[in-house]
């Protein structure tokens, strides 16, 4: 165990987020999404839901603040102007994480596929509601 750590951070978890670079994008997704067919690593996280994994995800992962919108959601194929609390919640702790607004985008599903073929890793969470699907670009660490 590691003090000031969320104890939900595997060790799988913690090296994946250590090792990514500015700009790599880390894919989280539900668990009705094809997280092993992508052929990326896959930190699986039985039990723990998109929003559980989020606050202690964002307390680690600085969000990219050099491009426009360093988050990105899949949009429900029935209602693509929707937006599902399991997104709004996954925002909102990116957002109180970093204390300030992040824009997020909507990705078509066959788009977000593809989009999470390239990132770094998949995440893998147990959420139960579906588009609980998400691509973060990873930002830089500023020191005082």
């Amino acid at each position: 165990m590691l003090k000031g750590i969320d104890p939900i951070v595997t060790p799988e978890l913690l090296s994946v987020l250590a090792r990514m670079g500015h700009g790599d994008t880390l894919a989280v997704v539900d668990r009705n999404y094809p997280a092993h067919s992508t052929g990326l690593e896959v930190v699986a996280m039985p039990g723990v839901d998109t929003t559980r994994l989020a606050a202690a995800l964002f307390a680690l992962l600085p969000v990219d603040t050099f491009i426009e919108t360093p988050l990105a959601r899949m949009l429900p194929v029935d209602d693509p102007d929707g937006e599902l609390p399991v997104q709004v919640e996954f925002i909102a702790a990116a957002e109180q994480a970093e204390g300030r607004s992040i824009r997020a985008e909507g990705v078509e599903r066959m788009d977000f596929y593809a989009r999470a073929r390239r990132a770094f890793a998949v995440v893998a969470t147990s959420e139960d509601r579906p588009y609980g699907c998400f691509l973060v670009t990873k930002g830089v660490v500023f020191e005082d």
